[in-house]
């Protein structure tokens, strides 16, 4: 029979809950990562991951939780916890080296309060794709750098951000959700639209009529990069808060 991963999300004002159960393999990590995936799309302040329902068949699938974490760190900057592992769970959780970085409490409120500690702050912006929505966007950065004090940050972040909602506008067509959300020492930004067109490496040197384009992404964010948010796609940016 078939593996199978069942999925129940609470959420929080500010932690969201997701309880895996079932039992996890190398095929059924697959459905436990979409499952993840999912949750992360909707922005939780944080996750956090109750595991008590969940039995390990095989050691290394107990990877997919890096991997979803390595997923949240970029987009959508999501603090991860994990709790109450069964024994079997803990000692592969334990045991495998890419999952060491990934917080493992006892119990559930034990890891909602850590989750909790390390939440995240955003602004969010729903635009529509129009022209004055790369305006709207620079004042969304300027405000969240004047409250968060990082006059430094406003210039390139403005740009930045400017730069991801000109795209949408000019490629995707689609109302778009802007977010911009601090966990020092990186600010970081990102555009969610309604298309699941993907952002090509080589669009990167493409100019809109200003003569910027998302070379200027590269060349002022630490990072950036894009992945599948629902039925659509997050094109996001990573800078220093400074």
């Amino acid at each position: 029979m078939a593996s199978r991963i069942t999925c129940q999300v609470d959420d929080g004002a500010h932690v969201t809950v997701v309880r895996l159960a079932g039992t996890l393999d190398m095929t059924s990590m697959r459905q436990a990562y979409a499952h993840l995936e999912a949750c992360l799309a909707r922005q939780p302040d944080a996750l956090v991951v109750d595991l008590s329902g969940l039995a390990v068949r095989e050691h290394l699938a107990v990877s997919v939780f890096a991997a979803a974490a390595r997923r949240a760190a970029g987009w959508p900057v999501v603090p991860l916890v994990l709790c109450a592992p069964r024994p079997d769970a803990a000692v592969c959780l334990a045991e495998t080296t890419a999952c060491r970085v990934v917080p493992v409490r006892d119990n559930c409120d034990e890891a909602s309060r850590v989750a909790d500690a390390t939440a995240v702050t955003r602004l969010r912006l729903r635009l529509d794709p129009v022209a004055a929505a790369c305006r709207r966007a620079r004042e969304l950065v300027a405000d969240a750098c004047a409250r968060w004090n990082l006059p430094e940050a406003v210039g390139p972040a403005s740009v930045v951000l400017s730069e991801l909602v000109g795209n949408v506008v000019r490629h995707a067509g689609t109302p778009m959700q802007v977010t911009v959300t601090l966990r020092r020492p990186w600010l970081h930004l990102a555009v969610v639209d309604g298309s699941s067109a993907a952002v090509l490496p080589g669009e990167s040197g493409q100019r809109d009529e200003g003569g910027r384009g998302l070379l200027l992404v590269r060349e002022l964010a630490d990072r950036w990069g894009s992945a599948p948010a629902g039925d659509g796609k997050a094109v996001w940016a990573t800078l220093p808060a400074n």
